[in-house]
């Protein structure tokens, strides 16, 4: 049976029941990423390229090393002279304790109408609705107007040099033509009062400037005075960079976000004003603030310390790591500020980076993926809002791509999903899962 632009799209029942049982089996498939290559992404890999070639697409499996396997597909569109569009979705998840969870973590169990486990959203679902929309195409006869680049990848929850990054360096014909690019973290509901929902789409991403801090020193006793000691030096550097307030910067995507919420409320604000009150309009826009607080400033945040081999031995030597995040525009800031609160004896560098994102919200592909989200739930509220961490987005716009953040799920009222992603019981809803696949169906079709 099909539907055309109906309550189910193009989509036919398989698609409904596809999509739980590929998102319950890819949990199933641990595939965590603990960090420094200790990662096998390649049976979800060999999972998802089984089911799009058994649609008819001629899925390619990329490795830069053994067993972190990367997906391609191609899904060709009606009109030749079209920019593509690229679909991506991450295989690997972060670990998970399973002491600390009230199910197994990698069991996929379907549970009183919810789907359990590690990745259910992050970012397994969305993977899961690609599959489940492509599939249902190829079932159908329906094939969109672009061409459509799926990519699966490996690697995101590190530093994605055997994902996206490897792709976007070693492989960038497989995305030619490709303009434009939706993934994750966007489209879902966020609930902020009785009767308020909201949708926020990324439409930006703060730059990854993850720190090396190295302080030197003069190695000695430790009963002896020691004006060089390096410890206390690092000591010193790490709380001035915790303890310093970063000046707001308002992006492009940021100011439009804090317009769109204000308006909701009832307020007329224009956040490029000379004067404009940050903190009083914040404060006015309740839990929607969530959407805006992270990403109006520069950050960093130490995370790690290292110094010493004995307790009394002073080292010559003690090493910091600090996670800093950018805005748009904000790099050079960054540095400069680095540069200052480290000081002489301190030495910075970074440790891993990537560019900071912003995309149009002023036009047609911002427009379409309201438009898909508010046809399936008309009482929801679109909004752009950028990310405070990042995404595969980063790498492939080393293509050219603009990404979007747009896995949609109509979450119901309690439903933390922010607090989910890397968190514990993990889960996502049987009808979220339904509602993604329609709006994504109507959007890649539309797009």
């Amino acid at each position: 049976m099909r539907w055309v632009d109906g309550e189910n799209g193009t989509l036919d029942a398989a698609a409904f029941e596809e999509v739980v049982a590929f998102t319950s089996d890819l949990i199933r498939i641990d595939t965590s990423n603990r960090g420094g290559g200790d990662c096998r992404e390649r049976p979800a890999a060999e999972y998802v390229a089984e089911r799009l070639a058994a649609a008819g697409a001629e899925p390619v499996l990329l490795e830069r090393t053994p067993g972190r396997t990367n997906v391609v597909a191609r899904v060709e569109g009606t009109d030749s002279t079209a920019p593509a569009l690229l679909v991506h979705g991450h295989l690997d998840v972060v670990p998970a304790e399973a002491a600390d969870w009230s199910t197994d973590p990698f069991s996929g169990e379907v549970r009183d109408g919810v789907v359990w486990g590690r990745g259910a959203v992050d970012m397994k679902n969305m993977d899961a609705m690609v599959l489940a929309v492509v599939r249902a195409w190829a079932r159908l006869g329906v094939r969109p107007r672009r061409d459509v680049v799926i990519a699966y990848t490996a690697d995101e929850e590190d530093s994605a040099v055997d994902g996206s990054g490897f792709l976007a360096d070693r492989h960038p014909h497989l995305f030619e033509g490709c303009t434009e690019g939706i993934s994750e973290s966007g489209a879902f509901t966020l609930h902020t009062g009785p009767g308020r929902s909201l949708y926020p789409i990324a439409a930006g991403e703060r730059g990854t400037a993850w720190l090396k801090l190295t302080a030197h020193g003069t190695t000695g006793h430790g009963s002896k005075p020691n004006g060089a000691n390096a410890v206390t030096r690092l000591a010193a550097a790490v709380a001035r960079i915790g303890e310093h307030e970063w000046p707001v910067r308002l992006t492009g995507t940021v100011a439009a976000c804090i317009t769109e919420l204000a308006a909701l409320q009832g307020l007329s604000v224009d956040p490029r004003a000379p004067g404009f009150d940050l903190d009083t309009v914040l404060g006015k826009l309740g839990p929607a603030a969530l959407l805006v607080e992270a990403t109006v400033r520069n950050s960093a945040n130490p995370t790690m310390l290292e110094a010493g081999y004995k307790l009394n031995v002073v080292p010559g030597r003690a090493t910091a790591y600090v996670d800093g995040r950018t805005l748009p525009g904000g790099e050079a800031e960054f540095a400069a500020t680095l540069d200052a609160l480290t000081g002489p004896h301190v030495d910075w560098e970074f440790h891993h980076r990537e560019v900071a994102l912003e995309a149009p919200v002023d036009g047609r592909t911002y427009g379409i993926l309201r438009e898909a989200v508010e046809h399936f739930d008309p009482d929801g509220h679109v909004v752009p809002f950028c990310m405070a961490g990042g995404t595969d987005a980063k790498q492939f716009s080393r293509l050219g791509i603009t990404g979007y953040g747009f896995s949609p799920l109509k979450l119901p009222p309690g439903f933390d999903y922010w607090a989910l992603f890397h968190g514990v019981d993990e889960r996502v809803p049987v009808d979220a899962l339904h509602f993604g696949v329609r709006v994504l169906d109507r959007a890649l079709r539309t797009l």
